[in-house]
């Protein structure tokens, strides 16, 4: 190993039973917090936040017998750095399942950091319609943030130093649930 070299340091910070457990509490406190599953709608950031949005309505749907319509943001044109990410950005699909307008709408993300993904959803979001309100719900808030955004509901507060990396997987994308904070 050369002095340019880093040990790196990987620690687990949810398993699977975990996980689930915080997507559960959740679901239920998104319920407690509108008061039933009437005019809510989940968009989900990709990649990692679609697949939690997906799970959180399956939760509701378990939890309240109502069927809550999921849908699928890119931010990648609302970035504020994307000039930073090369002359062709991969764009991914974004898909709102119905009329935003007079809805609560819940973003959803697997990481909230610097506040500068959601400032980007809220812009992309504002093109879909005027929702009569929207909640941030994230599996992990590590802190850290830029912009004056905070999350009206955290599965988990993990506290990080510049440098660190948290990690989510999903079964669905990574073939795991898991969340790892690598230092």
């Amino acid at each position: 190993m050369t002095s340019k070299s880093r040990l790196r340091e990987k620690a687990q910070v949810l398993d699977d039973a975990a996980l689930d457990r915080a997507l559960t509490r959740i679901a239920h406190e998104i319920l407690e917090r509108n008061g039933g599953a009437k005019d809510l709608a989940f968009v989900g950031l990709r990649t990692r936040g679609v697949t939690l949005a997906q799970r959180l309505a399956a939760k509701i749907a378990s939890i309240d017998g109502a069927q809550t319509p999921v849908g699928t943001l890119d931010i990648t044109l609302y970035r504020d750095d994307l000039e930073t990410i090369g002359p062709k950005p991969v764009i991914g699909e974004t898909r709102i399942p119905a009329d935003l307008t007079g809805k609560h709408v819940v973003i959803v993300d697997d990481v909230l950091y610097t506040g500068r993904t959601v400032r980007a959803a809220l812009d992309e979001l504002a093109d879909f319609g005027r929702p009569k309100r929207i909640s941030l719900c994230v599996l992990v808030d590590r802190g850290g943030r830029e912009l004056p955004i905070q999350a009206d509901i955290v599965g988990k507060m993990v506290k990080t130093v510049a440098g660190d990396r948290v990690e989510v997987m999903v079964e669905e994308v990574d073939g795991r649930d898991q969340v790892d904070l690598v230092r």
